[in-house]
Formats: C-alpha cells, sequence, structure tokens
C-alpha cells in the first residue's frame, strides 16, 4: 500500500473509474435502444439522461487524466472498490427518474443490487414498470455478474499486463488463460453461449406454459439474466412462482447452477476434462454440503407438515436450496411461506447454505465453497497433527487446478475471510433487532442474504423499510461482492491520504 498518496495516484485512480462509467454507459445506452424501439419515451429520457452523465464523466476523466503510469495493487484494489460505488450510485439515475423508487437511497439501492447479483428491490409496484426498465434492472445483472471490471477489460482496455491487478481485486483471483484479456473474453464467451441455450430453452418452456411468442422471448432473456448471473431479480413480483411451470423451474435451476460453477471449472467442461471437474475442491465441497443440507431442509418441511409428497419437496424445498447456494434468490415461495409454513430447522437450513454461497471466481455470493472447503481440511489437518507424534511431519492436499499442498497462509486467509462474512452476518441482524419491529429469524435471514448477494427475502426488505436498516443492506452487499479486501485496502489508501494532506 502507498504511504503517501498522491496526485499522479488520485489521477491514475479516477482514469479508470471513468472507463468504468463508459461501460455502464453503454450498459444505458443498450436499454435506451430498447425502450426506443417499444415507445417508451419517458424511460427512454431516463436512460438517455444516465448514458449521458456517464459518457461525460468518463469522457472527461479519458481525455483529462489519461496516463501511462503503472498500476500498482494499491491502485487496483483502490479502483474496483471505488468502481462499485460509483457504478451503483450512477446506475441509481435511471431508477430515480423512473418514478417506481421512494427516494434516493432507494434508486441506488437498487443499483447495488442489480451489480452485485444480490437481487434484492425495493422497486414500487414492479408489475407496472415499463418493460425496458425492467430489462435495464437485468441487463445491470448481467454486468455485474460478469464484473464491471471485466467488461472494462474486454471493451476498453489495451493489454492485459496493466489492468490484471483490477481483474483480481474484483474477488477473481482465477487467471484461466495466460493473458487476463483473453480470460475476460473467454468468460464472456461461456456467458454468450449460456444466453442462446438457456434462453432458446426458456422460450420453448415459456410457449408450453401458454405464453405468445413476444412475451416468451422477453421473459426468457430476463430470467437467463437473473439466473446464469445468479441474480435475483425477475420480472413480475412473485418471482418464479409467476410462471406455474415445472419445465421453467427446470431449466432456471440448470442456469443456477452453471452461474455458481467457477469459470476455471467452466473451462473444464469447455474441454470435456471430468476428472479435473469431479476432483476439484469445490465440486466436491458443495456436492457434500448442498446434499446434507437438502436431507435437512426435506426433513423440516415434512416435519413441520408443509410437504409430505416428493414433488413439492423438489419444486419448493430443492429449487430454494439451490436458488441459496447458487446465491440466485429466486423464489418459488412468498417470503413470508418461510415464516408460517416452514417451521424452523427447513429455513435455518436455507440459512446455512446462504452463508455458503457458490464456488470462488463465479457469479456467485457468499463465504464460498472453496473457503469452506479449505477451512474443513485445516480441521482435519490440526486433528491429524494432534494425533501423531511431535516430530511427525503432516502433509494436506487439495485439488484446485492441479494438487496443491495446504499451506498456513491459504488457510489463515480462508479462515479470516470466513469469520469476516460471519461477523457481517451477526452485525446486521443485530442493527436489524435494533429497530425493534423484527424478530432474530427475520433479521439473521435478511442480512445473511444481503453480505452473501443472495436476494432471497423473507418480507424485511421492501419500499417501506427503514432506511438506516436500507444502508446497512446496501453496504453488506458492496463488502459481499468484494469479499471485504478492496473495501479495507480502499479505507487504508483513504487514511494514508487524509494522514499525508494533514502533514504537508
Amino acid at each position: 500500500m502507498l504511504l503517501r498518496p498522491g496526485a499522479d495516484d488520485l489521477r491514475l485512480i479516477g482514469y479508470y473509474l471513468g472507463k468504468v462509467l463508459l461501460g455502464l454507459g453503454l450498459v444505458m445506452a443498450g436499454a435506451a435502444v430498447v425502450a426506443a424501439a417499444l415507445a417508451e419515451w419517458n424511460t427512454l429520457s431516463a436512460f438517455v439522461i444516465g448514458a449521458s452523465l456517464c459518457g461525460i464523466v468518463g469522457g472527461a476523466s479519458e481525455a483529462k487524466l489519461a496516463t501511462r503510469q503503472q498500476l500498482t495493487w494499491a491502485h487496483g484494489m483502490v479502483t474496483v472498490a471505488l468502481a462499485w460505488l460509483v457504478g451503483a450510485i450512477f446506475a441509481a439515475v435511471p431508477f430515480h427518474l423512473s418514478g417506481h423508487y421512494e427516494d434516493w437511497l432507494s434508486a441506488v439501492f437498487e443499483g447495488m443490487s442489480a451489480l452485485t447479483t444480490t437481487g434484492l428491490s425495493v422497486v414500487s409496484d414492479l408489475d407496472h414498470t415499463t418493460l425496458s426498465m425492467d430489462f435495464y434492472r437485468h441487463l445491470l445483472h448481467f454486468a455485474g455478474g460478469q464484473g464491471i471490471i471485466i467488461v472494462v477489460l474486454s471493451l476498453f482496455a489495451a493489454g492485459g499486463g496493466r489492468i490484471g491487478t483490477l481483474y483480481v481485486a474484483e474477488a477473481r483471483d482465477e487467471r484461466i488463460l495466460p493473458n487476463f484479456i483473453r480470460t475476460a473474453r473467454f468468460i464472456f464467451r461461456v456467458a454468450a453461449t449460456f444466453l442462446v441455450v438457456g434462453t432458446a430453452a426458456l422460450f420453448v418452456a415459456l410457449l408450453v406454459a401458454g405464453f405468445t411468442p413476444g412475451r416468451a422471448v422477453y421473459h426468457a432473456v430476463l430470467l437467463f439474466f437473473a439466473a446464469f448471473d445468479t441474480g435475483g431479480f425477475a420480472p413480475m413480483q412473485a418471482s418464479i412462482a409467476y410462471y406455474h411451470s415445472f419445465a421453467v423451474e427446470v431449466v432456471v435451476m440448470v442456469l443456477l447452477l452453471a452461474g455458481s460453477l467457477s469459470f476455471g471449472l467452466h473451462f473444464a467442461l469447455w474441454n470435456a476434462d471430468w476428472r479435473q471437474v469431479l476432483r476439484h475442491l469445490e465440486t466436491r465441497t458443495l456436492a457434500l454440503s448442498s446434499g446434507l443440507l437438502f436431507l435437512v431442509v426435506c426433513f423440516g418441511l415434512v416435519r413441520s407438515g408443509a410437504y409430505d409428497e416428493l414433488e413439492p419437496l423438489i419444486r419448493k424445498g430443492f429449487f430454494t436450496l439451490l436458488s441459496s447456494v447458487s446465491s440466485a434468490g429466486a423464489q418459488v415461495n412468498a417470503g413470508e411461506t418461510y415464516l408460517t409454513d416452514w417451521g424452523v430447522l427447513a429455513p435455518a437450513a436455507i440459512v446455512a447454505a446462504m452463508a455458503i454461497g457458490g464456488m470462488a471466481s463465479s457469479t456467485a455470493g457468499g463465504i464460498k465453497a472453496l473457503r469452506v472447503g479449505i477451512a474443513a481440511k485445516t480441521l482435519v489437518h490440526d486433528v491429524r497433527k494432534l494425533l501423531n507424534p511431535e516430530s511427525a511431519v503432516v502433509v494436506t492436499t487439495y485439488h484446485v487446478g492441479k494438487r496443491q499442498i495446504l499451506r498456513d497462509q491459504t488457510a489463515r486467509a480462508a479462515t479470516s475471510v470466513l469469520l469476516l462474512f460471519v461477523v457481517t452476518y451477526l452485525a446486521g441482524a443485530m442493527i436489524g433487532l435494533a429497530y425493534g419491529s423484527y424478530d432474530i429469524t427475520q433479521t439473521l435471514f435478511e442480512s445473511v442474504s444481503a453480505a452473501s448477494n443472495i436476494g432471497l427475502s423473507i418480507g424485511v426488505t421492501d419500499p417501506g423499510m427503514p432506511r438506516g436498516l436500507m444502508a446497512v443492506y446496501l453496504v453488506q452487499m458492496w463488502l459481499g461482492r468484494l469479499e471485504f479486501v478492496a473495501v479495507f485496502a480502499m479505507l487504508g489508501y483513504l487514511v494514508s491520504l487524509a494522514r499525508g494532506r494533514a502533514s504537508t
């Protein structure tokens, strides 16, 4: 970390923030094209204003702040942490102008939720928003799910050497190909492939469900964005329950699973390397944890009397569990159902699944299966050391890309982030309790959902929720998406900057 950041450092950070805004402006421009095609003129003006602001600020930074200075890890971390904050603020402009949000904080909350693919929503009267505005909400899911920085790398970067640190700072530490630009573009190829196949499958399922071709196309595209990018937005307030279609639910579950896989595993699947997939620590961790949690969910649902047949256990229980593990937040139940019908055990298992989340370097949120697996390996390693003579050398290995030795540094890093997530979950729950309107079940469920970027709601998050609690969830979404490191680096950078100015 730079001890005395100066004007050149701020210039470099501002230059790359401008690139992020240019990328966000393109997203708004895409939504504006849809609004123009649908003759939604008021919404079109909101997109034009938002895209213009992004273009003006981004263009000014490109013209005034361009520099050949090399990015350091400090620059990358600060840029990424600020990019997600600034991005949410600018993304909120069309939301605020739409009239479907009660105040500016609500619009920023929606922007952060969209970009972090959380999916918690405070929109008023979702079922009557314009089609282009709803398309914009889901397009932000897609941009955020791939990563704002990934968009910048693919569209504006001239080479991978200078900006690879941005990719890592965005909580994507898996470089699949030798060059960061090639890695970013491979991620887009995967997304584009699933876009074509997934949308086509959803289109057919919706036609069978009785949709007209036009509505089927629209809903298929939006459902794909939300499912593959593990975001919780949906075209209708009732989420997936709106469709009353088992075929739609099956396709969505496949896309949820695909979105929760790391892009490294997608690369292995792309090359038909099944051995790599099956041996991977995260694959085994997710399979084991999800299997055990599903058994707990089934036992809890049967015991509570909510469901006692296989079909509803799959359509309600397994779907909700997969939605939690993948951090997608797609719902087939009303939020109140978890409180009134599911008892205690099944919701507890859902909270545990939300906390674990999907795989590292994927669109999913949460602690991540990799850290959970490493923490379990560390525990087993420590027990083995206790059971062996002091002179014995105990070596523990795990498979992530290749056979790796579990080292103290890796174990500490995994457990540190795991503990930070747990502290964040508890802090959000305690703050929610302080308002006196919710019980611990509600506040813990919602806090884990926000910090893990899940989007499942038990009824706390709505347009009329306390604004202080809304701000807390907004910060939790930001922290969870960046997995703390970039945010802490940014805070340290700002402290250093303040001290530097105070000493001059």
